[in-house]
């Protein structure tokens, strides 16, 4: 069932589209959803197998996203977070690093694995000081140079860089040559630092379900491909043309770019993912493990049901890996490779564990340069765009930039002007 002519029409039913939607709801602005999926969430998926919960791709919600805290309900989302460091493998063995401000007692054992220097970790403890300091607004009024220019003019050795900064913040962002700005990985290590990387029990979906809950029923239509839009309109796949005042583009960077005939498309860091089952856990504690060495397609794993047994049925458990990039190889090529990669670090019982899931998420980030916290949603009298694409590439940034284009498309329909936004100085990535 269709709400009959709605203000607005948002394409897109992810984070982005759901919170515009929420903003305008707030207001008591009519509007309509349409989805060309049968769920909500957009890239937030999360599909159930043989009891297993699997997210599409290996996601993590960071509890400080201020966006985040202001619309979301943590008790109800029953988030479980990941213990803050990571065990890194190098040299054929597992470090143990723990965050020494948040685990009291292992400042010694981090200061003597061999992941870098004592120059390196007091020189990482700068980088944390300062993002502490330093408001979001201050981070993106920054300097707007690549993550990988910036840790070398910290001086911080090609040996931390390799072992720590790429498997980790690389695996974030899905870059790991780590060329993505400096104020996004400034921004990133802030939310790592005065938050938890965590998990709903019911899985990432929980999320964009969360946000659904509140709208209006018959306001988002599934299964509706949008062909093309107009002023004033959605045309359908099916012909069927849709009306309102105003029209929201929600959807993930390729699409929007389609749809509002961009002449340059937004463009997408890939990932692979791969799910396991297992009956005994590699790891036992909810830590994430990075990659230290260039050896092997993985670039972190993590074992799921470690961090809650929801995400996989009793008596076994979940295990994640992590390839960054889309992999030329053919699935079983790849599927093979990591198994090689989980031999050598686990031994022959890794060859036990079962394949649940592969996926291949060609847009798991949009690319964004320069780099800035948002880009202006309004594109044309009654028309908007938002989503991760014009914001930070994040939860945060879906969220914030719905809920921001929501706002904006209030202001037009009352009438009202666009506060000027503050101009910042951007350069592009190195």
């Amino acid at each position: 069932m269709t709400i009959s002519n709605p203000d607005v029409l948002i394409v897109g039913a992810g984070l982005a589209g759901l919170c515009c939607a929420r903003a305008l709801m707030k207001d008591g602005v009519s509007f309509q959803l349409i989805e060309a999926s049968a769920e909500v969430g957009g890239r937030v998926k999360t599909e159930r197998v043989d009891g297993f919960q699997l997210d599409r791709g290996f996601q993590v919600l960071l509890t400080a996203y201020p966006e985040a805290l202001e619309q979301l309900d943590y008790d109800k989302l029953q988030l479980c977070a990941f213990i803050p460091g990571a065990l890194v493998r190098c040299d054929g063995r597992f470090y143990r690093i723990p965050d020494p401000w948040r685990e009291p007692g292992s400042f010694m054992t981090s200061l003597f694995a061999p992941i870098g220097s004592f120059a390196d970790k007091f020189r990482v403890s700068q980088i944390r000081s300062l993002v502490l300091r330093k408001t979001i607004e201050e981070i993106f009024a920054g300097e707007d140079i690549s993550t990988m220019q910036a840790l070398r003019r910290r001086r911080i050795s090609p040996k931390m860089i390799d072992r720590f900064f790429k498997p980790f913040i690389g695996g974030v962002m899905l870059d790991s040559k780590l060329t993505v700005s400096n104020r996004l990985f400034e921004f990133i290590f802030k939310m790592f630092t005065e938050g938890d990387a965590a998990v709903p029990a019911e899985g990432m979906q929980a999320i964009p379900r969360q946000l659904a809950e509140a709208l209006p029923e018959n306001s988002i239509r599934f299964n509706e491909r949008v062909h093309s839009i107009g002023p004033g309109q959605v045309k359908l796949a099916t012909g069927e043309v849709l009306h309102g005042k105003t029209v929201v583009v929600a959807t993930e960077g390729p699409e929007a770019s389609r749809l509002l005939g961009f002449e340059r498309t937004v463009s997408s860091r890939s990932v692979c993912t791969l799910y396991f089952a297992a009956k005994e856990p590699p790891v036992d504690e909810p830590m994430l493990v990075l990659s230290g060495s260039t050896r092997g397609p993985i670039n972190n794993l993590a074992v799921m049901s470690a961090v809650t047994p929801t995400y996989a049925p009793a008596g076994e458990h979940l295990v994640s890996a992590t390839v960054l990039g889309w992999p030329s190889r053919d699935d079983q090529t790849v599927t093979n490779m990591v198994r090689g990669q989980l031999r050598r670090w686990y031994g022959l019982v890794s060859d036990e564990w079962r394949l649940l899931r592969m996926y291949r998420i060609e847009h798991g980030l949009p690319v964004v340069t320069p780099m800035e916290r948002q880009q202006p949603p309004k594109l044309a009298p009654g028309l908007y765009v938002c989503g991760d694409h014009r914001s930070t590439p994040s939860i945060q940034g879906a969220m914030e930039s719905g809920r921001m284009t929501g706002e904006a498309v209030i202001r037009e329909l009352k009438g009202e002007p666009d506060p000027k936004l503050p101009e910042v100085k951007s350069h592009r990535e190195g």
